[in-house]
């Protein structure tokens, strides 16, 4: 590496290391999300599978609270560091698929202005694990095609694995890999060659624990992810949406960059052919399968999360090594320039708007549910109100709700979703003497009591009413009842929908 190399690659680091402190600040700062309080429960129970995921949210959030506690920062900790990794792996990659320092850097650089980086590592998702596991997947297909050893088809199961420990959806690497190497031709000797195999045996010795769990609970994650868009569910209103939302998670300049890039390689403007087909049979792989999707059932802008590695590296070639015309390249020049301020400047609006309120004048916006700003406040009213009825626990309605009622109450209070107990099926269930006694069932105002819930306790009396608030704006009304003199079993115990 000559002198420039060299400083081009610590520059790269230093903006990368500046851009994870800004995320670590953001992250002491925010409260967590409901699905983050959800995934940090799964923490305490470390299993082989859950209900809605595979386990690595799970380990990732259990590392991070052993380092900082069970705090906003301490479940958010190692997802927000696991950019590092991710941000080593896209660099050496688009080195060796593109020959430049340069696309490396650029490639680097863009990923980490993405909101989908940004906000996707720190609010702990099961998306934040798998982009860092297609970043090294990518490297790892890199070195194969590099070296032409046989070997490095072990990382790339491992990595493979990571990836599918962290999400079903990276299911499509499997496929994607396979029509890369069937369309470059200098690649079919793969099909010959043990080490795929090796690579793949790799892959599924790590996702095992996944598929065990779900033999010994009737296959439900499975079922409920993989059916989850049905033919007969034709809807395509949500095709719209995938564009918008994309445009929005990549930032807009990003965006542009990785749209002219992808056209790029699609014309071999660009790179090698083994390179160019790479790249786009990691993108559009999933992106074809998520366009169908939407023809059937709403896609989440996060749920793109794997595709965004390849697309960085699209947009870096699109930046730095593509000939444009002159128009075209006035375009390119104003989005590299402005890419990664932009993508700073909207990150921190959104920090401040989902924990103040204040950029739409503390009205509601779509941050105001999800982000747990007020829950703090809100427990400490519940926790007045059991301790003065004198509830040995508390009920909640779903997993949400249930989640940070655990995390903001003091510790050990006894709480528990009323329904849908397969979410909880590897934690504890609590003590019939804590179920036995006098009851808190917190819920909003607008949800009704469930007409089983009523017929099965001898009364039930709302005692209090208490706001969740962000500045002046009420985000949600609860009501707190209290519950006594069951007559049965106090948790509905009924299948989940996906095995009746």
């Amino acid at each position: 590496m000559n002198p420039n190399e060299g400083r081009l690659a610590l520059n790269t680091a230093l903006v990368v290391c500046a851009l994870v402190a800004l995320r670590l600040a953001a992250a002491a700062w925010t409260p967590l999300t409901f699905d983050e309080a959800y995934y940090w429960m799964w923490s305490k129970a470390l299993a082989g599978g859950y209900y809605d995921h595979p386990p690595m949210v799970a380990v990732v959030i259990r590392l991070g609270t052993m380092i900082a506690g069970d705090t906003p920062l301490g479940v958010r900790l190692v997802s927000v560091l696991l950019a590092l990794p991710m941000s080593w792996a896209v660099y050496q990659a688009s080195a060796i698929l593109f020959g430049g320092q340069r696309v490396a850097a650029s490639a680097t650089i863009l990923l980490n202005a993405t909101l989908m980086a940004a906000v996707g590592t720190l609010i702990v998702t099961p998306d934040a694990p798998l982009l860092v596991a297609a970043s090294l997947l990518l490297f790892s297909l890199a070195k194969v095609l590099e070296s032409g050893r046989g070997a490095w088809w072990l990382a790339v199961g491992a990595s493979a694995g990571a990836a599918l420990l962290s999400k079903y959806t990276a299911l499509f690497f499997g496929p994607a890999i396979l029509i890369w190497l069937a369309m470059v031709p200098k690649l079919r000797r793969w099909f010959l060659s043990p080490w795929l195999y090796l690579g793949g045996l790799v892959a599924l010795g790590m996702f095992a624990p996944v598929i065990l769990w779900n033999a010994g609970h009737h296959w439900v994650s499975f079922i409920k992810q993989m059916g989850r868009a049905r033919i007969e569910d034709f809807r395509p209103t949500f095709i719209a949406e995938l564009i918008p939302t994309q445009f929005a998670f990549a930032t807009p300049l990003v965006f542009i960059l990785g749209v002219m890039g992808l056209y790029a390689l699609y014309r071999r403007r660009a790179g090698a052919m083994a390179a160019r087909v790479l790249v786009n049979t990691m993108f559009w792989t999933i992106v074809v399968y998520f366009a169908w999707h939407a023809l059937h059932a709403r896609v989440e802008a996060n749920w793109f999360a794997p595709v965004y590695p390849a697309f960085a590296i699209a947009a870096a070639v699109a930046a730095i090594q593509v000939q444009w015309a002159p128009r075209e390249q006035r375009t390119i020049d104003f989005c590299r320039r402005w890419a990664t301020p932009s993508g700073v400047v909207l990150f921190a609006l959104l920090i401040v708007q989902a924990n103040t309120g204040v950029l739409s004048g503390y009205r509601r916006d779509a941050t105001v549910r999800s982000v747990g700003v007020g829950w703090q406040e809100l427990a400490d009213e519940i926790e007045t109100v059991r301790v003065r009825i004198g509830a040995t626990c508390v009920l909640a309605p779903d997993y949400g709700t249930t989640g940070w009622l655990v995390f903001y109450l003091p510790k050990g209070t006894c709480v528990v979703q009323q329904g849908q107990r397969i979410r909880w099926v590897n934690m504890p269930e609590p003590s019939p003497a804590k179920l036995s006694g006098k009851l808190l069932y917190v819920h909003e105002v607008e949800q009704a009591v469930p007409a089983s819930m009523r017929a099965n306790f001898g009364r039930i009396e709302t005692v209090a009413e208490a706001k969740r608030m962000r500045g002046p704006l009420t985000i949600e009304t609860y009501a707190l009842d209290a519950l006594e003199g069951p007559k049965g079993d106090v948790l509905d115990r009924s299948p989940p929908p996906e095995l009746e």
